[in-house]
């Protein structure tokens, strides 16, 4: 502990983004020296970018690392809750699928201004002395949540991009805005930069680090669905999904009174729509009732204004390098967006790793490896969760078969809290570890089935006896009296096969 209290460790956090943001708070108030580099320039005053998901969905595992930092109540003020999901069908009928119970929600939540609050947090702390000439001029809202004497030991790098990682000897070379390169040397660094992470990049130089990605056969496309008489167009507190089998269109609600919609179709589908016409004759077909919402002169400007984005899976392992260097975030595990987590395990990661830094007394060469073992087990199998979610979202919650499930498991849940969770509550409105919830779930699964099966046995049986008893009562007497054979043959020397009906 002398160590900690003669000499401060050095942190560089790769990436100013939701989890860097995050990450720099954790580790600001354990007392490390934090330096976030951020290639884009400050959010705060950039004009927002079209094309990136600009709605989120924070649940449990999100709300429980804003917590640790003091921010929760903040962020969730700014939330709209999302009681249940809104399906859509093609004939326009509505109708609604909680996620859990009454008083379980997840909350829709603008991503820019969510990452503003958590850079705010930090940077904004020491922005008289620390951020001055590193922003350039940048201008922050009057009463921020913050005082200087909060994170003195944490600086914000806009629009330094990174170079070079050397993560054996932690250096790493960054370019500013005065484009000289710059070698910064840290006792740990931290990479999450993304789903394409310059960090990761140089550790899959480094031998046994495994790595694999996957795009997926779909894109997406955002789409708005503005006010109608400056009120929603649509009810507020639900997810909206238009659910079409091979693909699906979902919308979020905005604190504008807005709802930002995502469009995932496969590339070829985005490719046969070429012209305005097309699009409105698609939307006719599969989205009836979105077009009055959306407008279509709106509609076809905003499906033009950008193509359609690929997604990428990301895994690797392990997560970090020696006791120099680890990975958070997308740069360890890019998930597709299907489950509403690729966030929630970002924020989940900060506080696992804090978590760690607790138990081994901020001693990096036991947390780190400690890290990897525990969390890839926990981001792969929400990486594969989320797969699975997409298949749901956009051809499941069509089928009765589906909705009958998920009622009995509802009930089963009911009657049973502890033994019986739905896959939805474990992975969002518990910690319970993501590789476990999977685990679970398919032995629930199992379960059911087998219950189901037996059910219809039953069923069967006793539908097979009443048809019996039904034709006669003679028959089932004569059935359910072995016996009278044995009698038969010893007064008569033989067994009759004759039937009481056969007379």
């Amino acid at each position: 502990m002398e160590s900690w209290d003669t000499q401060r460790k050095k942190v560089a956090v790769i990436g100013g983004g939701l989890v860097g943001s995050l990450n720099a708070c954790f580790l600001a108030k354990r007392n490390f020296q934090v330096d976030v580099y951020e290639a884009r320039e400050d959010i705060r005053v950039a004009q927002l970018a079209r094309g990136r998901s600009i709605n989120l969905a924070l649940s449990h595992r999100g709300r429980q690392a804003l917590k640790a930092i003091g921010l929760e109540d903040q962020i969730v003020s700014q939330g709209i809750p999302m009681r249940a999901r809104m399906i859509h069908s093609f004939s326009g009928k509505k109708s609604a699928i909680p996620y859990g119970t009454k008083s379980q929600y997840i909350l829709s939540i603008s991503r820019t201004n969510l990452n503003k609050d958590l850079l705010t947090v930090h940077a904004f702390n020491d922005s008289r002395h620390r951020l001055q000439g590193y922003i350039g001029n940048s201008c922050y809202p009057r009463g921020a949540s913050t005082a200087v004497e909060n994170y003195p030991n944490a600086k914000v790098y806009f629009g330094h991009r990174l170079l070079t990682c050397n993560p054996e000897e932690g250096t790493i070379t960054v370019l500013g805005s005065d484009k000289v390169p710059k070698d910064v040397t840290y006792d740990l660094i931290v990479g999450c930069d993304g789903a394409y992470s310059t960090v990761r990049s140089h550790l899959m130089k480094k031998p046994r680090f495994d790595y694999s990605q996957q795009y997926i056969p779909h894109g997406y496309m955002e789409l708005t669905i503005p006010p109608r008489n400056g009120d929603f167009a649509m009810e507020p507190n639900y997810l909206h999904i238009w659910p079409r089998n091979t693909f699906m269109m979902i919308a979020l609600p905005n604190k504008n009174k807005t709802f930002t919609c995502t469009l995932f179709m496969p590339f070829e589908e985005f490719e046969k729509l070429q012209t305005s016409r097309d699009v409105l004759d698609f939307f006719h077909k599969y989205f009836p009732d979105a077009i009055p919402l959306m407008g279509e002169q709106a509609l076809t400007q905003d499906f033009f204004l950008l193509p359609a984005q690929a997604m990428i899976s990301v895994k690797c392992s392990p997560f970090h390098f020696k006791s120099r260097c680890v990975l958070m975030g997308d740069a360890a595990h890019a998930i597709v967006p299907f489950f509403g987590q690729g966030m929630n395990a970002g924020f989940e990661d900060c506080l696992v790793f804090d978590e760690l830094m607790e138990k081994f007394n901020n001693d990096l060469s036991m947390c780190l490896p400690e890290f990897s073992r525990f969390r890839i087990p926990d981001d792969h199998a929400v990486s594969d969760l989320s797969m699975y979610n997409y298949v749901e979202m956009r051809a499941h919650v069509n089928s009765r078969w589906f909705i009958f499930h998920k009622n009995v498991e509802r009930f089963l849940h009911a009657i049973m809290p502890s033994t019986f969770i739905p896959l939805y509550t474990m992975v969002t409105f518990s910690r319970i570890r993501y590789h476990e919830a999977m685990l679970r779930w398919r032995w629930q699964k199992k379960v059911i089935n087998k219950g189901f099966f037996l059910f219809g046995t039953l069923v069967a049986i006793g539908s097979t006896y009443l048809l019996i008893r039904s034709m006669a009562p003679r028959p089932l007497d004569y059935l359910r009296r072995p016996w009278d054979w044995v009698t038969n043959l010893q007064y008569t020397g033989h067994v009759s096969l004759k039937t009481p009906w056969s007379h």
